[in-house]
């Protein structure tokens, strides 16, 4: 049988919960609902790190963040790290790459043959987190909630129509080349990410359509657990409420562009059909993390609640004899070695390095019981965030902060920590004593700080004299679209084109 190619297709912070794959009723997403339909659909899929940049790495890597030095959103991923794009194109594959990665560094194709786009974030060193002076951080803030809804045009939907467009014709290109070897196409887009805006005809596929609000609402300063408050704090959100209005207008705008991405996704299929490669190509859709989508009044990501952990993870291969639902859980350090079974067509093992995931297509219906790791080594915290999803219980520990356990089966929305009850005593040990095998919390704590206090020199270094950038395709100065931390980020990605009608 021969390689199949494979279309790998990632959005940015769409949580499982708002797909009608897993469970949402109102979602227009035809789409993504017929690939599911025809595909294997994991039910429990997790990031290993609510966080862009690191969640990426980690994915692409099948390594935690924590073991190849993926701190945060503005860390280099060192070029002598190999990817799944290395892997398949020593399998023989032609890769290539067109959207978001959020690559810092030098290397800007981590094994990619070929990248239709540069990113749309910098690919410098200045989100860089400083755990001795956070300081004012240019972050998101209520902002993302108050500023939503309808737009003509905004730098999200000129930057993913880029990403489709050309990932449309590399697929036509493919199918006219000459090159005989099979090829991975990751198309990787940045909506349904904020700022929560959409074009009127995404916003009014929700006319009529009554989209509930977050099934916890905010709540009070002290009955959030710490690392909540800190993360509410730094987004100006702590102990503030919305009026429903802003809520539910900002919800609608994020379904809305999940219906954006939804047409992208459908043009990517139609294009496999009409250049007569759906039949050899294996589709697998993601995201790098989820939204909290103002459950529990908190908004976008950087938490271990399920709305920001859980992504959505749907694997069709060609013919529909593979569909099944897989409740067993999975990660995204799972997604290289499945990867290198499809191409390999045979159970695959390295022998460079030991990776932290394994090949997930091995799973049927029948449910495994199998332990996930995230972790958060980002701004916000004091010290490393550690979390296991083990069975139905979720533990979160970190040494700045006190124990989270939730039992998912009785609590889905995780309203009742646990780890304080005398009946649950025995599971936050055992617990713990599987955080210290796994990390060492002491050391990972030290290279974070000196990884920090290094970019710090860095930037004051690089901001004076002439200016360098590593953004693929530009030079110092070129005035692009794209964020390059050049003004404030909210300022950039609220410069959006109002809708007139």
């Amino acid at each position: 049988m021969p390689q199949p190619n494979i279309l790998f297709i990632q959005t940015d912070q769409l949580t499982a919960f708002a797909l009608r794959a897993y469970g949402n009723s109102f979602c227009q997403s035809p789409h993504l609902d017929k690939l599911a339909q025809h595909g294997v659909v994991f039910d429990n899929a997790y990031c290993n790190f609510p966080l862009c940049a690191p969640s990426r790495y980690s994915m692409a890597a099948g390594q935690l963040a924590s073991r190849i030095g993926a701190f945060d959103n503005a860390v280099e991923f060192p070029a002598s790290i190999p990817t799944y794009a290395h892997y398949l194109r020593d399998l023989g594959y032609q890769t290539c790459l067109s959207g978001k990665m959020h690559f810092v560094g030098p290397d800007q194709l981590h094994g990619f043959e070929g990248r239709l786009t540069a990113d749309i974030y910098p690919s410098d060193f200045s989100w860089a987190p400083n755990w001795v002076d956070e300081g004012q951080r240019d972050t998101s803030d209520t902002t993302g909630v108050t500023v939503s809804g309808i737009c003509a045009r905004s730098v999200q939907i000129d930057y993913d129509d880029e990403v489709k467009n050309k990932a449309v014709q590399q697929l036509y290109d493919y199918a006219r080349s000459s090159d005989a070897r099979p090829f991975f196409l990751q198309v990787s887009f940045t909506h349904p990410h904020d700022p929560y805006l959409c074009s009127r005809e995404h916003w009014q596929r929700y006319e009529g359509i009554d989209i509930p609000p977050p099934a916890t609402g905010a709540m009070p300063a002290a009955e959030h657990d710490i690392h909540s408050q800190r993360i509410l704090a730094q987004h100006s959100m702590l102990d503030f409420e919305f009026d429903p209005a802003d809520i539910a207008r900002a919800r609608r705008a994020y379904y809305g562009s999940i219906s954006y991405i939804d047409d992208c996704v459908g043009e990517l299929l139609k294009t496999l059909e009409l250049t007569g490669q759906s039949n050899n190509t294996v589709i697998v859709f993601t995201s790098d993390h989820g939204e909290m989508l103002g459950e529990r009044g908190m908004w976008f990501k950087k938490t271990f609640f399920e709305h920001a952990l859980r992504v959505p993870l749907i694997i069709s291969m060609p013919g529909t004899t593979h569909a099944r639902r897989v409740s067993t859980n999975v990660s995204l350090v799972d997604l290289l070695p499945t990867f290198n079974t499809l191409a390999t067509g045979k159970p695959w093992h390295t022998d460079i390095e030991p990776l932290d995931g394994e090949n997930i297509l091995k799973y049927g219906e029948q449910h495994i019981d199998r332990a996930i790791y995230a972790e958060y080594l980002s701004e916000t915290t004091p010290a490393p965030i550690f979390m296991i999803r083990r069975g139905e219980h979720k533990f979160i520990s970190s040494s700045a902060d006190p124990d989270l356990l939730f039992d998912l089966s009785t609590d889905p929305h995780e309203r009742h920590n646990i780890a304080a009850q005398p009946n649950h005593t025995d599971s936050v040990t055992r617990f713990r004593n599987e955080i210290e095998q796994h990390w060492n919390a002491t050391t990972l704590t030290e290279e974070i700080l000196l990884s920090q206090r290094r970019r710090q020199l860095l930037i004051r270094a690089m901001a004076k004299g002439s200016t360098q950038r590593w953004d693929h395709n530009e030079h110092p100065g070129q005035q692009v679209l794209w964020y390059r931390g050049e003004q404030g980020y909210n300022t950039w990605a609220y410069d959006y084109l109002p809708d007139a009608g």
